[in-house]
């Protein structure tokens, strides 16, 4: 399968100003890639890369922050999507890694840091017990990018729809049988509620009900992984210009998930139906809900969240989704780390 470069799990390293992002979603304008401030040049940084130290950033109000106090020029706003985003413009490009050459890297370099070899390691242990091919894995994150500390966490990609959805199911038995990989602990889920949810009122319980049947993270090794799934080019619904968004302002739904196939994949997306209305700050008394036809969130902490047939309560920001002037349709995308949710009912 021919991947591009550039898409979600790619990072970019700038020309200027030592900056690094990383790449979100698959499709972006002929100009610039979209993108988001991870690691950026810091005298008190805690990672060391060519002498440097370097300093990474988590939450994104602060990559914002940053990069309007320091490097405004990587600021844009985008018509088509109605919203101001963090975007590198392709002749400001040093240098593009991408997860699956970092990992044909790892299966010839003689000697490696201990991130590098649990990487390296968990990738070819996929391959055995998953059942994919070397093509169809790769290794992203801070890695990759020669910024890891020891226990950084390992950033898996595996691309195709088909053998995303093969090696999900094959998960399954891998994580019952496996020793060294394992889901977590409630310990460790407790740990991990703190960093996905912290600040937010929602409470342990809920998120357990979504969060311990999740397949795509635990540790290998007693270093966390994570897993990002990427469908096929061809799966990739048109390009960056067939879309235009509109924010209609934010809103809170009682809905069912009518379908969650896509639940795995980044960007994850839920089909539903709006059961009621709970609260809105909407810019228009217009809006009906009944016209709310999916959920969408290029954050991993909403993928494999709800299943078919569950009923959830749903709150984020209402857009209006334009395709080459021919479908319009309303969606939900989820992006604020403590005021956007997904909790299931009971």
């Amino acid at each position: 399968m021919e991947i591009i470069e550039g898409i979600e799990g790619d990072y970019i390293e700038t020309k200027k100003h030592n900056l690094f992002f990383d790449i979100k979603g698959l499709l972006h304008p002929d100009d610039r890639k979209i993108c988001f401030l991870r690691f950026y040049p810091h005298p008190e940084g805690d990672r060391i890369k060519s002498g440097m130290r370097f300093r990474k950033i988590y939450n994104i109000n602060e990559r914002y922050s940053i990069l309007r106090e320091k490097f405004p020029n990587y600021l844009f706003y985008s018509k088509e999507l109605d919203l101001e985003l963090q975007g590198v413009k392709n002749d400001e490009i040093k240098h593009i890694y991408t997860p699956r050459h970092f990992f044909k890297i790892l299966k010839e370099k003689v000697t490696m840091n201990n991130n590098e070899k649990i990487s390296k390691e968990l990738c070819d242990f996929f391959i055995t017990k998953g059942e994919i091919s070397e093509n169809s894995i790769g290794i992203s994150g801070s890695t990759m990018v020669g910024l890891n500390k020891d226990d950084s966490d390992i950033d898996i990609i595996v691309y195709g729809t088909k053998t995303s959805l093969k090696f999900q199911e094959r998960l399954k038995k891998i994580l019952f049988e496996s020793k060294n990989c394992r889901t977590y602990t409630l310990e460790e889920f407790r740990h991990h509620y703190n960093w996905r949810v912290g600040g937010s009122d929602i409470s342990f319980e809920d998120f357990m009900i979504s969060e311990k049947r999740k397949l795509h993270q635990g540790k290998f090794h007693r270093i966390d992984f994570f897993i990002r799934y990427i469908k096929n080019p061809e799966d990739w619904k048109g390009n960056f210009y067939d879309y235009r968004y509109k924010n209609y302002g934010r809103l809170k739904i009682k809905a069912i998930i009518t379908d969650s196939k896509d639940s795995i994949f980044t960007p994850c997306s839920y089909k539903i139906k709006c059961l009621r209305l709970l609260d809105s700050q909407l810019i228009s008394n217009k809006i009906d809900v009944k016209d709310i036809y999916e959920i969408n969130s290029f954050r991993g902490r909403f993928c494999e969240h709800a299943k078919e047939g569950e009923t959830i309560l749903v709150e984020g920001k209402l857009e209006q989704v334009n395709f080459q002037d021919k479908e319009e349709y309303l969606r939900i995308l989820l992006t604020d780390q403590i005021n956007d949710k997904m909790i299931i009912l009971k």
